[in-house]
């Protein structure tokens, strides 16, 4: 964690001072991103790879896009997947857990969902998942935290919750749809919600200002379709968690969805 903070503040001032603006560590986005980036990986990942991870946050996420408020992605959503197509391996939570013997407890929790069935994942309870007895990234495992953060921030007003609520109320809607449908083979829709990447998407990435709408119905739509995708993604794409993938979807559906305005007050003089 504190490599990424570093390093990310380091490529940030590195970019200042090449480019020849001014010094804008002191705002602390750069110290946020590269603790977000942090959240979201494995505590195996190689001191490399961090290096490499927060270069891409910040040179290719963020400055290439002209600094903080003109990203056009999330710069920490685009860096996992980016780092995910080149080095998967890395982020496979269950690589050192090759021979678990049909120890499925020890297994990522989407993982036994997804190659295994919706009976493997009965060994999950969710209360163990809220309170974080699961694998995953470093900050992205322990719900009840989670939850507390994200309501605290929505009532201070830091984030929109039109856009948090309604994304979990997407992902938990399109995994009811599949559950519904084949209770076997599908999750339960709470059990969606308590893993991956679910909560800190909700709070920590769909909601971030420059890449999501400000308006009242397009925020709705944007989270909905966050959540939905990330359950279609799970089930019928390629990665075991579909939240990154969403995310930079959304985004780029974000300034279309902006188009959708409330029709003005008053009258034409």
């Amino acid at each position: 964690v504190c490599l990424s903070i570093s390093t990310a503040v380091i490529w940030e001032l590195v970019i200042n001072l090449v480019s020849k603006r001014s010094i804008t560590i002191g705002d602390g986005n750069a110290a946020l991103l590269g603790l977000l980036f942090a959240m979201l990986v494995p505590a195996t990942l190689p001191w490399w790879a961090v290096i490499t991870g927060t270069a891409i946050v910040i040179v290719i996420g963020k400055q290439i896009f002209a600094g903080i408020g003109s990203n056009a992605f999330h710069p920490v959503a685009l860096a996992i997947a980016m780092m995910m197509l080149s080095w998967g391996n890395l982020f496979d939570f269950d690589a050192a857990l090759l021979n678990y013997d049909l120890e499925f407890a020890t297994m990522y929790p989407l993982a036994a969902a997804k190659y295994l069935g919706a009976e493997s994942v009965d060994i999950f309870s969710l209360t163990d998942l809220l309170m974080g007895q699961q694998l995953g990234g470093i900050g992205s495992t322990f719900g009840l935290g989670l939850l507390i953060g994200g309501i605290y921030l929505m009532l201070r007003g830091f984030i929109r919750w039109e856009i948090s609520l309604t994304f979990l109320a997407g992902v938990y809607l399109a995994a009811f749809v599949f559950n519904l449908y084949d209770a076997v083979r599908f999750a339960p829709p709470a059990f969606h919600l308590l893993t991956g990447y679910t909560l800190i998407g909700a709070f920590f990435l769909a909601t971030e200002d420059t890449s999501s709408p400000v308006n009242f119905i397009p925020m709705l739509i944007y989270g909905a379709a966050g959540g939905i995708m990330t359950v279609l993604f799970r089930y019928i794409g390629a990665w075991v968690d579909g939240v990154i993938l969403a995310i930079l979807v959304i985004n780029l559906i974000s300034p279309l969805l902006d188009k959708i305005r409330p029709e003005a007050l008053g009258k034409v003089g």
